[in-house]
């Protein structure tokens, strides 16, 4: 008696051998080599000690102990498909959902969303913070589970993605509470225009809307004071040069900073729930969906 036992892959390639009719398209089925797939045969012939295929110039068939064996490997096929797909879902579930966000997404909402005080179930997460672009492009290639970014309009559809609308937005200029126009709360276009302001840096979202809405109006604003890399970074250099800024009102919201209302002009946009396309979500990812959005919407 033989001291080697039968392996799944060698019965794989017995069924799809017969189901297929020819190893030529049983390989390209099992996503294998025609001579890998003769060698497995082989092998699982070799432990059987009979031939298991009639081999033809028109294909494969089964012998009478070839029926036999397959008649008890696709059951035991079957049953290890699900214990697979089982492993798949455990792996899932235990393990953190990968979170990509914007960092004004962050600092609005998401940050709430992952704290201990929302509502729902608190799954382990893994958040990585990047524009807007990069999050969707994190979601498109498999290297996160979710996104949260800022919605840019008339921007090429990315198939490997889809976006849900989660809350509404704006980029408005605001100053530090003991800026001259804190009092004014309101200035014209023409004080905006020459102004110069703590900006987000040219690859943000931030930017892209205010300098968007701009050119659609043929305006040009004065050189930014400062080009900050993150909504922190522009408050504080707000704060240290007493300057306007532009910014999410999201993000402003418990600051010290006033809005100032621009006569004319105005920047909406809108945060977007990025999923993967065609893929369904783990419970744990399910769960964290649902604090996003009712930390969105708070």
């Amino acid at each position: 008696m033989s001291g080697r036992s039968v392996d799944l892959g060698d019965l794989r390639s017995l069924v799809a051998a017969a189901d297929s009719g020819t190893l030529g398209r049983a390989a390209l089925r099992l996503h294998v080599s025609q001579p890998a797939l003769t060698r497995r045969l082989q092998a699982l012939e070799a432990l059987a000690g009979v031939p298991l295929l009639d081999r033809s110039p028109r294909g494969v068939t089964l012998t009478p102990a070839g029926r036999r064996l397959y008649e008890h490997a696709r059951p035991l096929l079957a049953a290890a498909d699900e214990v697979e797909a089982v492993l798949a879902g455990l792996r899932r579930a235990e393990a953190p959902v990968r979170l990509a966000a914007s960092h004004s997404a962050v600092d609005a909402f998401v940050a709430a969303a992952l704290s201990d005080g929302a509502e729902g179930p608190r799954p382990a997460v893994e958040l990585v913070t990047a524009n807007s672009q990069v999050v969707r492009r994190l979601v498109g290639e498999g290297r996160a589970d979710i996104g949260v970014a800022a919605g840019r309009p008339n921007a090429t559809p990315n198939p490997a993605i889809v976006e849900e609308s989660l809350a509404d937005d704006a980029i408005v200029c605001a100053v530090p509470n003991g800026h001259l126009w804190a009092q004014r709360r309101r200035i014209s276009t023409r004080e905006f225009l020459q102004t110069p302001m703590v900006v987000r840096d040219p690859s943000s979202n931030a930017r892209w809307t205010v300098d968007a809405v701009l050119r659609q109006r043929d305006l040009r604003a004065a050189d930014p004071l400062e080009e900050a890399p993150t909504p922190e970074a522009a408050k504080r250099a707000a704060l240290a040069r007493n300057a306007p800024l532009l910014l999410s009102w999201r993000v402003l919201r418990s600051s010290p900073f006033t809005r100032v209302d621009v006569d004319g002009l105005s920047f909406p946009r809108h945060y977007a729930l990025v999923l993967p396309a065609g893929a369904g979500l783990a419970e744990q990812a399910r769960a964290l969906v649902e604090r996003l959005r009712s930390a969105a919407q708070a």
